[in-house]
């Protein structure tokens, strides 16, 4: 009787051990899976942060070109402003030619103090139109000022020894005020080399 429950228990024993391996070897699989899931997870979670905090160049160029369109919509009404306002002021008083401002004619005097109010907005104008837009992108302005470190950098490194130029043979965009896409810094890429060909001598000068 006792052996034959020895014999039981041997064939007993051996689909258990072979189920308790067949767990450990899940167990195992199951945790390196989880590894592997949790890498992938940290590496996209950087990814993510790094796009968080870099700013395409695409949609840079694009808000640079915006807010060149805000000075620039900014500026025309600050000049014609400039204009009228020098010129109801000025135009109001009183011009008596036979009292020189500076020994010159009060008319002169006051024309020119007219285009110089409108000088004074056409300067006033982009500074204003520049912190209107400002106030619309403060979340972004971080990122913003970044690129446009970034930018400058491949400005000064790409652009063209103004020293260079001639009459039929100009600077072409020298501050890269013109790029709003990246179409348009390729083009400016390409007309800086032209210029430099140009300059060199290899382009005949039209």
């Amino acid at each position: 009787m006792a052996s034959l429950q020895l014999r039981f228990s041997q064939n007993l024993s051996i689909p258990v051990r072979s189920q308790l391996a067949q767990s450990w070897r899940t167990r195992l699989q199951t945790s390196a899976w989880r590894g592997k899931t949790t890498k992938a997870g940290k590496a996209d979670a950087s990814v993510s942060e790094i796009e968080k905090v870099t700013l395409p160049w695409q949609e840079y160029l694009a808000i640079r070109k915006r807010k060149r369109r805000w000075e620039t919509a900014v500026t025309i009404p600050a000049t014609i402003g400039g204009f009228v306002g020098g010129f109801a002021y000025f135009g109001s008083l009183e011009m008596d030619p036979s009292k020189p401002i500076f020994n010159i004619d009060p008319m002169f005097v006051y024309g020119a103090a007219v285009f110089g109010c409108a000088g004074l907005g056409y300067l006033i104008g982009p500074v204003v139109g520049s912190s209107i837009w400002r106030l619309t992108h403060r979340r972004l302005m971080r990122l913003i000022e970044i690129r446009d470190k970034q930018f400058h950098q491949h400005i000064v490194k790409n652009r063209v020894d103004p020293t260079a130029q001639s009459a039929t043979n100009p600077v072409p965009d020298y501050y890269g005020e013109k790029i709003g896409s990246l179409h348009d810094y390729r083009q400016w890429l390409r007309d800086q080399a032209k210029f430099r060909r140009k300059a060199s001598g290899f382009l005949s000068e039209e």
